[in-house]
């Protein structure tokens, strides 16, 4: 834990995650609550970023959404969202909002989301971020497209998640939604679990040199500068 300047508590970043009532067995809890604190201890670490040390937890249809910049969502493969949560989260990124997705693979699970988003945002179509994209090395510099699997995965020999359709595109993929002006609101990583190597970096120290210290965070931390610098 740390302290902040007492006079600008209310103007360092917050890491807020949002909860759903999920329809699949795993829902907006994953990883939680070791992951959004980590990230944000890294965060206050590694980058002149001045962060709070408390993330919170929101509903889309909390009034004080709109005080977040940045919002995230894991396992969309759960969501289904309420007509009241798809308009609140559609008024949310057109106002300035960005929102984090991860932790889904394959086809089926793509498809599901996909469908999601359009009910929020149904005037626009995500684009996949090529590699020489600015959100690949404005902080950190990749060489290709960060990919993490789950450790229990990672212990078994994996490394992609092993669900159904996975076998025929295995390779990670980040998509952004854009408004009309240009302004990424979306970022979606397929085929990643990046916030598993935020949540367990102190269970395994192999884990945490091939996947924390070399992906979840240098990623992590370009999503987040990204979407407070744009």
């Amino acid at each position: 834990m740390w302290e902040n300047v007492p006079e600008f508590e209310q103007d360092v970043f917050t890491f807020a995650r949002i909860r759903y009532t999920p329809h699949y067995f795993r829902g907006w809890d994953g990883d939680y609550p070791e992951a959004d604190l980590n990230i944000s201890y890294r965060l206050q670490e590694l980058t002149s970023m001045k962060v709070n040390p408390n993330p919170v937890v929101l509903d889309l249809t909390d009034p004080d959404l709109k005080n977040y910049p940045f919002i995230f969502i894991i396992a969309p493969r759960s969501v289904i969202f309420t007509d009241a949560e798809a308009k609140a989260l559609g008024d949310y990124l057109r106002s300035g909002g960005f929102l984090m997705v991860d932790e889904f693979w394959g086809p089926e699970q793509w498809d599901h989301f996909y469908v999601q988003m359009k009910r929020v945002l149904p005037e626009y179509e995500p684009q996949e971020l090529p590699l020489e994209h600015e959100i690949f090395h404005n902080v950190y510099s990749f060489k290709e497209k960060p990919q993490v699997v789950a450790i229990h995965f990672w212990r078994q020999g994996y490394r992609y998640h092993p669900v159904p359709g996975i076998e025929q595109d295995p390779d990670p993929h980040f998509y952004g939604i854009f408004d009309d002006r240009g302004r990424m609101m979306v970022i979606l990583c397929h085929n990643n679990d990046l916030v598993d190597g935020w949540e367990r970096e102190g269970e395994d120290e192999g884990f945490f040199r091939q996947y924390s210290e070399r992906s979840s965070y240098p990623m992590g931390i370009n999503i987040i500068t990204y979407a407070m610098t744009h």
